[in-house]
């Protein structure tokens, strides 16, 4: 469980920030179109990624001891830079515009599109999910291994059903700076803890 655990802060550490992804399935949810279907093609992509990047990565990082020492390392400092990225969101007061525009019906067929190219055009998502992910996956055993990589796919379903169902409710109360200012210094702690639980195994 141990490993299930740090797959799903570390999978919803990385999947709850803002960025275009998000801020798409936050306006569908605050539109009410497509929201199921979007929050599923969303979910399924990180599960496949995840899956790609459990079983491949992970499995070539932990047949060397030097390459995993050189993987925590890296991880370790993507993951201080992306705990930096947020705590300077929080900082500056970076926040989504969920209100602005006019609410256009989009068909679904383009709203899929759409979904799809943020998830699959955006580099981010493969650093995230196959580099990282998979990179941290392979210090544990292959059981282990597969209830981290499980642990971050139930976190990213749980994130974006969350979000798109969700948005309805939250829609008034993350329209306000601070609201965005929480979260974002909540993710940087996240990430900065990890980071640390990546480094602390080469210092003994």
């Amino acid at each position: 469980m141990a490993a299930f655990f740090q797959g799903f802060v570390l999978g919803a550490g990385l999947i709850i920030a803002i960025g275009s992804q998000n801020a798409y399935v936050l306006r569908q949810g605050l539109k009410r179109e497509h929201v199921f279907l979007i929050c599923l093609v969303c979910a399924l992509s990180d599960a496949l990624l995840i899956t790609i990047g459990v079983s491949g990565t992970g499995t070539l990082v932990a047949s060397s001891d030097l390459l995993l020492s050189a993987v925590r390392i890296g991880g370790a400092l993507f993951l201080s830079l992306y705990g930096i990225r947020a705590a300077q969101a929080s900082i500056k007061g970076e926040y989504l515009d969920t209100t602005g525009g006019a609410l256009v019906v989009t068909p679904l067929k383009s709203a899929l599109l759409t979904t799809l190219a943020f998830t699959y055009l955006n580099p981010h998502v493969y650093l995230d999910t196959v580099v990282l992910l998979g990179s941290i996956a392979g210090q544990f055993a292959w059981q282990e291994r597969i209830q981290f990589g499980f642990g971050a796919v139930v976190a990213s379903f749980a994130w974006f059903f969350m979000l798109g169902f969700g948005a309805r409710w939250l829609a008034p109360v993350f329209s306000r700076a601070i609201a965005w200012r929480i979260l974002d210094l909540l993710i940087a702690f996240i990430m900065f803890g990890l980071a640390i639980s990546l480094v602390l195994p080469l210092l003994n």
